[in-house]
């Protein structure tokens, strides 16, 4: 379940001078991100920065009007969703965006969808349950009956079924209490700690920072500032803007 490098050493993942466009409004403006195997990046920002743009476009929902998008040394921009995730990239979207009507297995099976290997999707299986023990003992309940926490560790799971390389979660802790937070962001380190390479948006600028290998911070479409977890946390502006509750270490 390795995210090793790629063959000739290129990013996992890269935006080269994106523009995306919605009808009229200029959402990403030559944006440039790396991300590379192994690694969790994430993706600060405030509301209407352009971070579920980059998130949609990363998956092909959005296609860039400039730029590109390559995965493994590939530019991907006129491949659909579905290929995407064949070829690796899976997603955890916003607000959960579980099948309410299906069981937790059921849900988790949708995840597979693009496999073919039984034996493969039945270890994956396990490795869910343990990661979660929770959806486990939840498996034959419908998933519109969990709770948000739980939810969110489902919709996690599922993207973990297409086995992926790179994983990508657009606000994993909307809508949870602080200590569901902490739970999430912990499995999120174990899930890399597999082997998976992540990609995380998230407006908790605090537990991000706390978990990220690099970062970068995206003001009305425009990256304003990148560099290592560490470096972002020390910094004055990210410091006034974000992390106004952040305690001096």
């Amino acid at each position: 379940m390795s995210s090793g490098p790629t063959s000739d050493g290129q990013p996992l993942l890269e935006f080269r001078d994106v523009d995306t466009y919605y009808g009229e409004l200029h959402a990403l403006k030559r944006v440039n991100y790396e991300i590379r195997a192994g690694e969790i990046v994430c993706l600060l920002g405030g509301n209407a920065s352009g971070k579920s743009t980059t998130m949609k476009t990363v998956l092909g929902i959005v296609r860039p009007a400039k730029g590109t998008v390559v995965y493994r040394g590939e530019p991907i921009n006129s491949l659909p969703t579905s290929e995407r995730v064949r070829r690796g990239i899976a997603p955890v979207p916003e607000a959960r965006r579980l099948f309410p009507k299906m069981t937790v297995y059921e849900n988790l099976e949708m995840g597979a969808y693009t496999r073919q290997d039984l034996a493969g999707i039945e270890r994956d299986l396990e490795r869910v349950y343990s990661l979660f023990p929770r959806v486990k003992e939840r498996r034959n309940q419908l998933a519109g009956t969990l709770s948000g926490g739980e939810q969110q560790m489902v919709a996690i799971g599922r993207a973990l079924m297409a086995r992926p390389n790179l994983l990508c979660m657009d606000e994993p802790s909307m809508g949870l209490s602080p200590i569901l937070v902490e739970q999430v962001f912990d499995i999120i380190k174990e899930i890399n700690r597999q082997g998976t390479t992540i990609f995380v948006v998230e407006q908790n600028a605090n537990m991000a920072l706390s978990i990220a290998t690099r970062g970068y911070v995206l003001q009305t479409g425009q990256v304003v500032l990148s560099g290592t977890a560490q470096s972002l946390r020390e910094n004055e502006m990210i410091r006034s803007a974000y992390l106004g509750e952040l305690k001096t270490a």
